[in-house]
């Protein structure tokens, strides 16, 4: 349901895609669905295992081999993001589309003030979704209630802790 994708929204048609294994035949597989929060730095934590690599640093991944082997379906309770620029950071704007190309009204718009791609983060758990904003307002959503995220409840009393709970994390 996105017109165009960017670099700072974190709507789960974006930040929540479909992370499909097929690893050698000798690992052991239940085939199915996970619901389990994952992020991309597993995949080469889940190598290094399968391959016996030591990788000779540390690193924030976690083998997903438990969750594939049917051991577990919880491997993160909350996954992060990060996406847009900075002000300032024009090298990372799109300047080359012209007068004649689609996106040309949108590039036009990041050359003024405060309409650019700016920079956020998210946190997302099985609950909640928080977006930390550098320049805009923050956004919690609360995904069991609302899985559309249309309401915003950043400032919402009745979530103040779980807020506090997102932002400290």
């Amino acid at each position: 349901g996105l017109v165009e994708k960017n670099q700072n929204t974190f709507e789960d048609a974006i930040a929540r895609i479909p992370f499909i294994i097929k690893p050698p035949k000798d690992v052991p597989v239940q085939a199915r669905v996970s619901e389990a929060l994952v992020e991309l730095v597993d995949f080469s934590a889940t190598v290094y295992e399968l391959t016996g690599i030591d990788p000779g640093y540390t690193g924030c991944g976690k083998s997903l081999l438990p969750i594939l082997s049917g051991e577990t379906d919880t491997h993160r309770d909350a996954v992060f993001c990060e996406g847009g620029r900075v002000h300032g950071e024009t090298h990372c704007m799109e300047h080359e589309a012209g007068p004649s190309s689609p996106y040309w009204p949108r590039v036009g718009l990041q050359s003024s003030e405060g309409a650019e791609h700016t920079k956020a983060v998210m946190l997302r758990t099985h609950e909640y979704k928080y977006v930390r904003r550098l320049y805009e307002s923050d956004e919690l959503y609360d995904l069991k209630n609302d899985p559309g995220e249309r309401s915003n409840r950043i400032d919402d009393p009745a979530l103040r802790e779980t807020l506090l709970d997102l932002k400290e994390r």
